[in-house]
């Protein structure tokens, strides 16, 4: 046998990689979009066009909403629930006392007990986690899943964004290796449209036609001289589909006055309006909304309810059952609750103990996240936990199996390879639905 020098040896084994990489390109680009011909589905597919994705920033405790336990104490240090429970429109099922509106309509939602992940005290990587399915990498930047469903099907109709973010925004919502098309658009006021959308005041119609002129000569003149600046690419795309959004047809989709004001009551205070603009943007074609709450910190602490946080919880929880149970009905009277999935997320749970201040600390190994409509199977729990919460008694659920869930509803294959630069990366991190949430 004839023997090779080190150097030879790398030579050669670089190069077989990439032909081998260049292979799997090759098929991935003919296979990623469907599933192979004559060969059954691997995972369910549902039925919902759009998503709204509600953030409860800070850690919502679990046993305090949708999985109480037997009421504890934080002044005796009794573990356990810090409200009563009442019974829901599911037999045998209970919530927070907090949560009536929603209580009485349980048989739209599936709740899911079972829900964990291994990141604990430090509430920017958890809220990696939820919102990308993946621990923060120090390699890749992640998409998130409103980016991942923005890129997957795009807006539903012409001249509206794929994905809108009613809170502020961070990287953690953003595409990732996608790039700035399957980026958001964003606002923190639910009185007019996104500020970047509005032509100000001083620069006329007339004005605006001649800057266009000249950034399309711009463009053109550089992308002619750079043809592979794939990055220029994406946000000339971005920058095209801004300007068209900021025309008066998609910027009627925030006047929320021209709703109803029996409606607009209906939904509560500043947060439910922010839920009342999520169905109107839904209404538009935007394929995914995340709604943030509390952005104002009713409580003082948000949901990071450590020390005196806990003593004004229920002031979140009564806004969120408010305008949740709202955003459901309004859907529902406008034929729009099976086409349209509510989704839920959060940090983490709390652990059942209180803390020297009474309040709680973070918990990720147990805790509940909600579904609602989507054409799902509904009013159903999903999971259990312990008598105080703290452990998964039955059917655990990762966040990569949450996000399987939500692309399954939306007609997305978790499974499907997307490509950062030559590495692939499948859309869910080895989540698997939760197939009886499906028909």
């Amino acid at each position: 046998m004839s023997r090779i020098d080190r150097r030879e040896f790398v030579g050669r084994s670089l190069q077989a990689g990439s032909v081998a990489a260049a292979s799997v390109g090759v098929l991935s680009a003919s296979d990623q979009s469907r599933p192979s011909e004559g060969k059954p589905d691997k995972h369910p597919r549902g039925k919902a066009d759009h998503c709204i994705f509600i953030w409860l920033g800070g850690g919502s405790c679990h046993i305090d909403t949708w999985d109480p336990k037997r009421k504890g104490d934080p002044k005796a240090k009794k573990p356990g629930s810090y409200y009563d429970s009442i019974d829901t429109a599911i037999s045998g099922v209970q919530l927070c006392e907090h949560l009536p509106h929603c209580a009485r309509m349980l048989d739209r939602f599936a709740v899911i007990r079972s829900i964990h992940h291994e990141v604990i005290d430090e509430h920017a990587a958890a809220t990696n986690r939820v919102h990308t399915g993946r621990p923060t990498s120090g390699t890749i930047v992640y998409p998130s899943i409103g980016s991942i469903v923005a890129h997957e099907r795009g807006p539903a109709h012409e001249g509206v964004p794929a994905y809108a973010l009613i809170g502020y925004p961070n990287v953690t919502r953003g595409p990732g290796f996608l790039g700035a098309k399957a980026n958001f658009i964003y606002l923190t006021d639910t009185k007019a449209g996104p500020a970047g959308l509005a032509r100000p005041k001083d620069v006329t119609v007339s004005r605006r036609a001649r800057r266009e002129q000249l950034l399309n000569r711009l463009r053109r003149d550089y992308r002619a001289a750079n043809p592979q600046d794939s990055a220029i690419r994406a946000y000339d795309e971005t920058l095209s589909q801004a300007l068209k959004l900021s025309g008066p047809e998609f910027m009627r989709v925030f006047a929320l006055d021209k709703e109803p004001a029996g409606l607009r009551n209906s939904y509560g205070g500043e947060f439910g309006q922010r839920c009342l603009l999520a169905r109107r943007l839904v209404e538009s074609g935007v394929r995914f909304i995340e709604v943030s709450h509390n952005l104002n910190f009713v409580n003082g602490t948000g949901w990071d309810t450590h020390n005196d946080g806990q003593l004004k919880q229920h002031l979140l929880i009564q806004e969120l059952d408010v305008a949740l149970s709202g955003l459901i009905q309004d859907l529902e009277s406008k034929k729009l609750l099976d086409r349209t999935l509510i989704a839920l997320g959060t940090e983490f749970g709390r652990p059942a103990a209180f803390d020297g201040g009474g309040g709680r600390g973070h918990h990720s190994k147990a805790f509940s996240l909600i579904l609602a409509g989507g054409g799902l199977k509904t009013g159903t729990v999903v999971g259990e936990t312990d008598e105080l919460g703290m452990k998964i008694v039955s059917e655990p659920v990762s966040i990569p199996d949450y996000h399987a869930t939500i692309h399954c509803a939306m007609g997305i294959d978790p499974d499907r390879v997307l490509y950062a630069g030559d590495r692939p990366v499948p859309i869910v991190d080895l989540g698997k639905p939760v197939r009886r949430l499906f028909g």
